[in-house]
């Protein structure tokens, strides 16, 4: 579903990743974990599209279409979402219509018919309250004044009404207390599914007692250290980066 050969992306004109191999199949879920100045949120990133992340070799197909050829919003259309790390406020811009527009706009791209404002709010209460997510955040501007746990709630709504094929998640993690955190991996988890790859990126261990990934790879300078299956998380927890190469601590 998503491939990615020898990866190499410059940020500023600065070396960040160094030759990335990673293939996800669809069904599976990867978790990327390592330390500040990995690399892991610049891979996130460059696969979005997200401007001043120059990829200077290498190449990542999606579903066997080069992604690196398409502009965010294709990428967008053609089924990936990218969960922010930290997610952006848009002041006079109601969630409720910001959802809206998204979902339709991804409906007209895939040949569907836009849903009726009666099919929408019947589909965004539903997952909403799934998120624990009341009616009266909804009506607020996107973000504005959201704790950090509303805000990564509201990240995962966003997925939820888009139905992506391939999600993205930049350290969901960051900024949740346990409750919280339980609650976005359980909306996360509820997304799983044989047609659905995903990419999780993560500091700490704790997210993946929810979110048990089928392949974990450990990110150090730029390139993948190590990889191995969900055990692999329980060893960086025991023993640290250092013990991968990974110099900078988490």
């Amino acid at each position: 579903m998503l491939k990615i050969e020898n990866l190499h992306v410059e940020v500023d004109g600065k070396p960040i990743l160094k030759g990335i191999d990673l293939e996800v199949a669809a069904g599976e879920v990867h978790a990327i974990m390592g330390p500040n100045g990995a690399g892991k949120s610049t891979l996130a990133y460059a696969l979005a599209g997200r401007e001043g992340y120059e990829v200077t070799a290498g190449s990542a197909t999606f579903e066997g279409r080069d992604m690196l050829a398409m502009e965010p919003e294709e990428r967008a259309a053609a089924g990936l979402f990218l969960g922010f790390q930290y997610p952006v406020e848009i002041p006079g811009v109601a969630t409720l219509t910001f959802l809206k527009t998204s979902v339709n706009a991804l409906r007209r791209q895939r040949d569907e018919e836009e849903l009726s404002a009666l099919e929408f709010m019947k589909l965004v209460r539903e997952k909403a309250k799934d998120l624990d997510i009341a009616e009266a955040m909804l009506k607020r501007p996107v973000n504005v004044g959201f704790s950090g746990g509303e805000k990564k709630r509201n990240e995962i709504l966003q997925m939820a009404m888009l139905a992506p094929k391939f999600c993205l998640l930049d350290e969901t993690d960051s900024g949740l207390d346990i409750d919280a955190l339980k609650i976005v991996a359980d909306g996360v988890n509820a997304l799983r599914s044989p047609e659905r790859g995903m990419l999780v990126i993560t500091h700490y261990q704790r997210l993946l007692d929810h979110i048990v990934p089928d392949r974990v790879h450990v990110l150090a300078d730029g390139r993948i250290a190590k990889s191995g299956d969900k055990s692999l998380a329980l060893e960086l927890e025991e023993k640290g980066y250092a013990a991968f190469g990974a110099e900078k601590a988490a």
